[in-house]
């Protein structure tokens, strides 16, 4: 059974928990949390530990999964922890990925251990389902549509904002841009034309709203490529309006094969997702036990899901999957 750590124990850390006990080869071995552990309750049992005593079970747990945020967390953590355990992180500040690929690579070879960043469903899924279609489809162009739904790493940047209580960022494609890009018309969007950003903002009594709502629209990374509309509504209309966290989206590409270029083709790739950090945890199961069998093979460094086998991925082994499959 390969041993499952967490570090963070947030909806992310509970989705990946979750996937963990209902794999067939893999365990949760314990939880690290910057809180105190008594205060924190886990499903399944193990014990809850401070995030400092970490280093002392890197002979007790196979693969940590960070499950902290992109904008403060990750860029600190997954570099330390990559020199002690394997790991697997969903880092999504796309413009940093090749930044911080960087440092965790440093990291983990030195160390002869495996990490996995980037791991999700975009990035992560979305990338390879990208990398695919441009390989089949040279002569043509990619489209990403996110939403409509509760962006996890945007909400988490908006709730670091001073002032703010609580937030949910909800991603919503521009529904003209999509059918342009169905009927392979190969139009050229900005990130603009392609989303708009709605949040909804619980800001602490007293707070400059007009400050918090300025620092939000002008982002760098998040919000400032987007036309952004942030709401302030009350604690109260937060539980009942905000509660779940559904999310999905899809991969176009448009393009052109045959010796005049004449034919039309479009590739989509979509995802409805009910829970987003429940679908995400279940991704970041699966590239655990990736990173493991990549360090059991003597393999080490930074991967992320565009350089997985899809075979690392699965609990079944070759002949199982060729016959299924």
């Amino acid at each position: 059974m390969i041993r499952i750590g967490l570090m963070g124990y947030g909806n992310l850390a509970r989705g990946v928990e979750c996937a963990v006990c209902q794999s067939s080869d893999m365990e949760m071995a314990a939880v690290f949390t910057r809180r105190e552990p008594d205060k924190v309750s886990v499903r399944s049992g193990v014990p809850v530990l401070p995030a400092l005593e970490a280093p002392l079970w890197r002979d007790r747990v196979d693969v940590l999964v960070l499950c902290g945020g992109s904008a403060n967390d990750l860029p600190e953590q997954t570099p330390h922890f990559a020199s002690l355990f394997n790991c697997v992180d969903s880092f999504d500040t796309h413009a940093r990925i090749e930044e911080h690929f960087g440092r965790v690579d440093a990291a983990a070879r030195a160390a002869g251990l495996a990490s996995v960043i980037s791991a999700g469903w975009d990035p992560g899924l979305f990338s390879v389902q990208r990398m695919l279609a441009s390989a089949v489809l040279p002569n043509g162009r990619d489209y990403t549509f996110w939403g409509k739904g509760v962006s996890q790493g945007h909400g988490d940047a908006v709730r670091r904002v001073p002032g703010v209580l609580d937030a949910r960022e909800y991603t919503v494609p521009v529904q003209s841009a999509v059918e342009a890009c169905r009927s392979g018309l190969d139009p050229e969007l900005t990130a603009r034309q392609k989303h708009t950003r709605v949040c909804y903002v619980v800001a602490e009594e007293g707070a400059d709203k007009a400050k918090i709502t300025e620092a939000i629209v002008n982002m760098p990374n998040y919000f400032s490529d987007y036309d952004t509309t942030v709401h302030f509504i009350t604690e109260e209309e937060m539980k009942r309006d905000h509660a779940g966290l559904p999310h999905g989206g899809f991969v176009l590409r448009s393009g052109k094969t045959g010796w005049d270029s004449q034919e039309r083709h479009v590739i989509e790739y979509s995802l409805k997702l009910d829970s987003n950090p429940g679908f995400t945890g279940s991704v970041l199961a699966a590239c655990a036990r990736a990173a493991w069998r990549l360090n059991q093979k003597g393999q080490s460094g930074c991967f992320t899901m565009a350089d997985l086998s899809p075979a690392l991925l699965s609990d079944l082994e070759g002949a199982a999957l060729r016959k299924m499959l």
